[in-house]
């Protein structure tokens, strides 16, 4: 698995998917990386992957087919990139949001030692906005004083970045409901994936 490279203020973008269940559940939260230089030329992927027929909203791993998520699933895998991915478990009904809580602080530490000093998510409400950040100021005195980290929020058609990492944790999600389904196989080289014990 390639290690990136650490320059000064490299941003990563977050997106999650989650199982609730009483048994079984699990959060996956993932967090792609890119060269800085390259960013506009995986946008331009993504943004292509989206096509005309998406108007100007997001490309979204649950709107797409099989096909469409092979294809997706590829691409990103093409590119320069790396990616971390925290699956937290369990997830019981209505605790998705602590499981959320703990599968960032785990990412944000992992981003760290890669040299990222900014996460990007997808804007939510103004409240779940504020406990992502509450999670992420918590996480940072975990990190040698003086460090550098924050989180910001985007609203998600705004920023293709944020749909390679929809379409990691969509991938990483389908392997766990499927074994057998492909898309997590042509990540496999750039995913390094962290289990997090959520304490639900």
């Amino acid at each position: 698995m390639p290690i990136p490279s650490s320059p000064a203020n490299r941003c990563a973008f977050a997106d999650e998917s989650f199982k609730e269940a009483h048994d079984g559940g699990y959060y996956v939260l993932a967090a792609a990386m890119f060269e800085p230089a390259d960013e506009d030329e995986v946008r331009e992927v993504l943004q292509r992957l989206r096509g005309p027929r998406r108007g100007g909203g997001k490309l979204h791993w649950n709107e797409m087919n099989q096909s469409q998520q092979h294809r997706a699933a590829k691409e990103i895998g093409a590119l320069e990139g790396f990616h971390v991915v925290a699956v937290g478990a369990p997830v019981p009904y209505k605790r998705q949001e602590r499981a959320r809580a703990m599968c960032l602080r785990t990412l944000l530490l992992e981003l760290h030692s890669y040299g990222a000093e900014r996460l990007i998510m997808e804007s939510r409400s103004k409240e779940l906005n504020a406990r992502d950040v509450k999670a992420v100021v918590g996480a940072r005195y975990q990190l040698p004083k003086g460090t550098s980290f924050r989180v910001e929020h985007v609203p998600g058609p705004n920023e293709p970045l944020l749909w390679a990492a929809d379409v990691v944790a969509g991938a990483v999600r389908a392997s766990r409901e499927d074994e057998s389904a492909p898309f997590r196989a042509v990540l496999e080289h750039c995913v390094y994936e962290i289990s997090v014990d959520t304490g639900c």
